[in-house]
């Protein structure tokens, strides 16, 4: 089934925003957030450990993640979004079950999404990889999309966990939030180390 294929229904719309992440870490550890170095050293240090998704990132990951970030930014500013954050949280628009594998024990984190001002989080449809990468001619990639455009999209394509929860269907398996902003995130972020 290709999303174009979809009834448009609007009404599918989730009204959460979910991170998944590892329980032992905790929430919003963030590898764009440490300097290159240190993003580099930690992700080498979960590839050695191996049995989750993070351990088998390629060589260029970080390098290349950097740059789509960076490009996400552009995009949202351009549409009237106004970042707080050089790199962002990521979740995802309602929930997405499959992303629980990525870990070895998953926890997942339900926020309300009139939590997050419009001008602070952005969506891409997919993953920010093959939705920034990819160039397979579906009309969402190289898109980022706001707030306000959510509904139209998702009546327009539908959620990809419904239509693709297997990932026969390509990459896109849910609608990845980019979140720019600490405020709404702050009760669950991790303690800042004292001076």
């Amino acid at each position: 089934m290709r999303p174009n294929s979809l009834t448009p229904d609007a009404s599918a719309l989730p009204d959460f925003l979910t991170h998944y992440y590892e329980c032992a870490s905790g929430p919003f550890r963030n590898l764009s957030d440490l300097p290159p170095h240190e993003a580099e050293a930690t992700l080498d240090a979960i590839r050695q450990r191996g049995g989750v998704f993070a351990s088998k990132r390629a060589g260029d990951y970080l390098q290349v993640r950097r740059a789509l970030e960076a490009r996400v930014r552009r995009l949202f500013i351009a549409k009237g979004g106004r970042p707080q954050r050089a790199r962002p949280h990521y979740m995802i628009l309602g929930a997405c079950p499959w992303l629980m594998t990525w870990y070895r024990e998953g926890c997942a984190l339900r926020i309300a999404l009139d939590a997050f001002a419009a001008a602070a989080v952005s969506f891409t449809y997919g993953d920010t990889f093959p939705a920034m990468r990819l160039q397979d001619g579906r009309p969402y990639r190289g898109q980022v999309y706001t707030l306000a455009e959510l509904s139209d999209i998702v009546a327009r394509y539908g959620l990809p966990q419904v239509w693709n929860p297997d990932g026969a269907h390509g990459p896109d398996r849910y609608i990845e939030a980019q979140v720019w902003d600490d405020a709404p995130i702050r009760p669950y972020l991790p303690p800042e180390p004292r001076a």
